[in-house]
């Protein structure tokens, strides 16, 4: 199935919100209902693919016929940008401005060497394309020619197991349920579930460096990753032969993060875990967000650390988006404070023994045990939240996320700045937010803050969303935290990136470019400026 072209996910998981919810995005925030009915994908008028039949014949030669090659509008319709509110502002409006001149799907590792070559003899810029759910416009170059999209679902397979090691290598076109589904048969899981679990990809998760919302327990995805094959318009790149080596500069990490714009991750090697016996998820109340975040940061640091942890701030907790299923039910009291959500799993005797450890700990920082209710209902709707914000783009209102991370003890500035950067900016230009923050994320030294943001549209929504994330941008690198935690760079982020990078850091990660993508077809203006 593929994904609705102008929202999230399956059409069939998205509900209007309750009259409640609509009445108090009025009432609160001044939104008002959408003025006219949104488009249809036949009323968007696509231009005809600008490639000429000896660079299509080319590419279909490349990957093993033209059935593999569609020019059609619709196909390239949904290729077109990722699932950012902006995007699909762009989208619903019609624009196409960045859609791509052909999808190709290739179907094994020489059919993607043979297709960036013909990409480079016809002048043509390639983005790889997994699920499609960049949120930073991770699939839309910056440089206007025409571009293909190189789809790489058709490389879908577990390729191996390896159960003495605890390893699997997985072609990067597998979504994450059908890699789960696969590795679950051998009695394995990865334990990685981002909140676009339901539709990224393995190679997505490593080209972008993911990071699931279990990742107290399992790890981030780049912690995961032991091995990779990158195919380059100058060859392949094979990086990765041991759990950990002495010899040299690891490679993997070159191309972790790199978002397609050294090259096509073709496979990836993954440690994995046995599927727990057990799961169990409860909810702990905090008074403040404050006392909630020292209780994180001591199992953070100290032990024992649970498989899930996530704090949401009073705001997020009172509008219920904690769980965000709930939200037109009964609300959370007046004196909710802070919900915790935390979450354990592995074998009955390793769980019940963190638990129990863990709870002794939460109950010392000030925590109150509010049952396994809360827990269990983040579970059920852990994959929700997209859908939530169609439906509120839906009822006129404007909602998009970002996130960022820091040390421990920058965590309460960058909040606070990040949070008043919001709220200024967006209240100044006429359409006053709520902004809501949960921690995401913990480590031993610190920890990921994730911020939602909704206000009415005004009179262009996506004019007016753009001033907010500067300042948001321009707050997160004054407060000593960094542009992306885990939703990647692509375009939007790619000038605080280089800032963070500085200017030798951003030569020698261009030097690395050059060698490897020497035409510079490779994502262009993604992650590095084009110039």
């Amino acid at each position: 199935m593929d994904m609705l072209w102008s929202g999230w996910g399956d059409p069939a998981e998205a509900a209007p919100l309750p009259e409640t919810v609509t009445g108090l995005l009025r009432d609160l925030l001044g939104v008002k209902p959408r003025p006219a009915e949104p488009l249809r994908l036949e009323d968007i008028a696509v231009p005809a693919t600008p490639l000429d039949p000896a660079a299509l014949r080319a590419l279909a030669e490349a990957v093993g016929g033209d059935e593999h090659v569609r020019t059609d509008a619709g196909t390239r319709i949904r290729h077109t940008r990722g699932k950012s509110t902006p995007d699909l502002l762009r989208i619903r409006a019609g624009d196409v401005s960045d859609v791509p001149a052909a999808v190709v799907l290739p179907a094994t590792h020489d059919d993607v060497l043979a297709a960036l070559r013909a990409c480079a003899e016809h002048g043509l810029a390639a983005v790889p394309f997994g699920g499609g759910t960049s949120v930073v416009s991770g699939l839309a170059p910056a440089r206007r020619e025409p571009f293909v999209a190189l789809d790489l679902r058709r490389m879908n397979r577990l390729l191996a197991v390896d159960p003495v090691s605890r390893t699997a290598t997985l072609q990067p076109g597998l979504r994450a349920p059908q890699a789960e589904a696969l590795l679950a048969e051998h009695g394995f899981t990865l334990g990685h579930f981002p909140q676009s679990y339901e539709w990224a990809t393995i190679g997505g998760f490593a080209a972008a460096r993911s990071s699931g919302q279990a990742s107290a327990g399992y790890g981030r995805f780049d912690e995961m990753v032991l091995a990779l094959t990158l195919a380059t318009p100058e060859g392949t790149l094979e990086t990765g032969r041991a759990p950990r080596s002495a010899a040299g500069p690891d490679l993997r990490q070159l191309v972790l993060g790199s978002e397609g714009a050294f090259g096509v991750i073709t496979s990836v090697t993954v440690r994995v875990r046995p599927v727990p016996a057990v799961r169990r998820y409860e909810g702990w109340r905090f008074a403040s967000f404050e006392e909630g975040s020292t209780a994180l940061r001591r199992l953070a640091q100290d032990g024992p650390r649970p498989t899930v942890l996530r704090l949401s701030d009073e705001t997020e907790t009172l509008i219920g988006l904690a769980q965000p299923d709930a939200i037109g039910a009964e609300g959370a009291p007046p004196n909710a404070g802070c919900l915790a959500v935390v979450g354990y799993e592995g074998t009955e005797e390793d769980t019940a023994h963190r638990r129990e450890r863990a709870a002794a700990v939460l109950r010392e920082c000030g925590g109150t045990y509010a049952g396994t209710e809360p827990g269990t209902r983040w579970a059920h709707g852990r994959y929700s939240a997209p859908y939530l914000r169609d439906s509120l783009l839906d009822a006129g209102a404007f909602a998009e996320t970002l996130e960022t991370a820091a040390f421990w003890s920058r965590v309460p500035e960058l909040y606070a700045a990040v949070r008043t950067a919001l709220t200024t900016a967006l209240t100044d230009a006429g359409t006053p937010p709520l902004v809501m923050c949960h921690i995401s994320h913990v480590y031993e030294n610190g920890a990921s803050l994730y911020f939602t943001v909704v206000s009415a549209q005004g009179d262009d929504p996506v004019a007016h969303w753009a001033p907010a994330k500067r300042a948001a941008g321009e707050a997160i690198l004054a407060a000593g935290g960094t542009i992306s935690h885990h939703h990647g760079v692509g375009t939007d982020h790619r000038d605080w990136y280089v800032r963070e990078a500085g200017p030798l850091g951003v030569d020698a990660l261009r030097a690395v470019k050059q060698r490897l993508d020497p035409g510079r077809i490779l994502n262009p203006g993604v992650l590095l400026p084009t110039d």
